[in-house]
């Protein structure tokens, strides 16, 4: 951890002398875009008077299924919603519970029909009304485009009448309403289409003009914005996935915030020229077993891993203690979270006792273990856009090879090719939203069940399989909550998955930026209120 805060520093003190040489020798220069983008960043007004805003995000890329802002494509609607092109029917609150947004409500008339009515007003950034016809055509489009969410909603049927929408489904749903809220509930107007370069037009506070995949993002205000005035006129959102050159770049002003910058870096901005904005989440760094792995099939292998990963070490030195130690897939901020589950903890000798007892032994001497004359080599799949997750992994290398497992790591930013094949890797390793909708169903049929499109592992339970079906036909809170526990005690029991740690969220910016907040389901980042104060 030192090493990468001490590289951070450097570069910055090589920056800072770089501008002094720069500085001395301004008569020369012939070109001044360079000096120009860091005063308009700085003090957020252009030449025109107009406010700007860059702001700089290590996610928004193809890495991370965002090569696009197009809703209906992968996982496109989470930059369509953060960066206040998209908004959903319902929103989540940051004490996860539903509340209204393009929406003025819902109503529940029997387990297969639900009726919403919109809000008056609300219309498209082309000025367009949306209406209960528009939101229908959208979703058509997105249970016909969109695997996930056609098996999240189970759509069977829409009636459009004015601004009301009613909404047949095929089974019962508890969830629906929490489902859009998802951000591939971005209502956009689907007769505008979406262009090449995958812009939508949608109802938020901007509107998209450029997009560049794995650079930038150019939005304007939306001068048709039915919730009121938009602070900035125009906002640049650039790519930066690398850590050390995002820290870099709020420094010098280039940008005036940043989202995802690496805890290492804190330090630097922990002075009056820069503010936090914070908040705990359920976004949770795990390790997902590859059941078609040969050696991870063993139950003791697996086991051995669950017992070898020291979570509490990860948290306090790695995340410099901006998250907390996860027990179950949800955190116990919500009434389904993991304080009564029964998780395995570090313990190197227990591990150790498991691997001898199932046969694994060091008969060569060389610290790993071997059965049956194959090494107990483990292939860990992870990326490098989350900071922290090649931390983990160097971490947990060290760890499980206390006990004799012998962990090659690839960090990679083609982990969603590579994860496809599943001869290829033993253990994924990513950082996902868990608890995003206030409702535990998404995070179990998106990644533990059968007809789950992120089941990377091809993890299989009779009991969970039988459990998520009484879920998801349970509408009363109470049972549900409990459900949901006894679902994550099996997958703690299995050693399906390892949940490490749950991350404080925070987003850096410049003293003078106002309206930036980070929320506890990680999706609403540019609104309205976004604004920047001149210097």
């Amino acid at each position: 951890m030192k090493k990468r805060t001490g590289k951070i520093l450097a570069l910055l003190l090589s920056l800072t002398m770089m501008a002094g040489v720069m500085a001395g020798c301004g008569s020369e220069k012939t070109d001044g875009s360079a000096d120009s983008t860091s005063t308009q960043a700085a003090t957020g007004a252009d030449t025109t008077g107009k406010k700007t805003f860059v702001f700089g995000d290590t996610t928004f890329n193809a890495e991370n299924e965002e090569s696009t802002i197009d809703p209906h494509s992968a996982y496109c609607g989470w930059a369509c919603m953060r960066y206040g092109v998209g908004e959903t029917l319902m929103k989540i609150n940051d004490s996860m519970k539903l509340e209204p947004w393009i929406a003025e409500g819902y109503e529940l008339v029997d387990n297969l029909t639900w009726k919403i009515t919109l809000k008056d007003g609300v219309c498209f950034s082309n000025g367009k009304s949306c209406d209960a016809e528009a939101v229908k055509k959208c979703l058509e489009d997105l249970i016909a485009v969109h695997e996930r969410a056609a098996g999240d909603l189970k759509i069977a049927s829409m009636e459009a009448d004015g601004l009301v929408l009613t909404i047949h489904t095929a089974e019962e749903c508890p969830s629906l309403m929490n489902y859009l809220s998802e951000p591939y509930g971005c209502i956009i107007d689907v007769d505008e289409g979406v262009t090449d370069d995958g812009i939508v037009v949608g109802t938020g506070p901007y509107v998209a003009t450029e997009l560049v995949t794995d650079d930038h993002l150019k939005l304007v205000k939306n001068e048709n914005y039915w919730e009121g005035n938009v602070n900035i006129d125009e906002i640049t959102v650039r790519t930066i996935s690398d850590g050390d050159t995002l820290a870099l770049a709020l420094q010098s002003g280039e940008i005036n915030a940043a989202y995802g910058m690496a805890y290492a870096s804190y330090p630097i901005f922990e002075n009056d020229k820069f503010q936090f904005t914070s908040v705990q989440t359920s976004r949770s760094f795990y390790v997902q077993m590859n059941y078609a792995s040969p050696v991870v099939a063993d139950d003791a292998v697996r086991e051995a891993i669950a017992m070898g990963i020291d979570k509490e070490s990860f948290v306090k030195v790695l995340l410099n203690g901006y998250g907390y130690v996860a027990t179950g897939a949800f955190p116990d901020t919500v009434a389904f979270g993991g304080s009564t589950l029964n998780a395995k903890t570090y313990d190197p000798e227990a591990a150790k006792a498991v691997l001898e007892e199932a046969g694994w032994t060091d008969s060569d001497g060389d610290g790993i273990r071997e059965k049956d004359g194959q090494k107990l080599t483990i292939r860990w799949l992870t990326y490098p856009s989350r900071q922290e997750l090649p931390l983990l992994a160097e971490a947990a290398q060290s760890t499980l090879k206390e006990i004799g497992i012998e962990v090659q790591i690839n960090a990679t930013a083609d982990h969603n090719t590579i994860c496809k094949d599943p001869a290829a890797w033993d253990v994924y390793v990513g950082a996902n939203v868990n608890c995003g909708l206030g409702d535990p169903t998404n995070f179990f049929s998106t990644h533990c069940l059968d007809a789950s499109t992120k089941n990377r592992g091809q993890y299989h339970s009779d009991e969970l399989e039988e459990l998520a079906v009484k879920l998801n036909s349970t509408f009363d809170v109470t049972e549900r909550n409990q459900i949901a526990i006894e679902m994550q005690q099996q997958l703690l029991d299995d050693d399906a998955f390892v949940f490490c740690s749950f991350l404080k969220m925070s987003m850096i910016s410049q003293a003078n930026v106002t309206g930036l907040t980070a929320h506890a389901c990680d999706y609403y980042e540019l609104t309205a209120d976004l604004d920047i104060n001149e210097v």
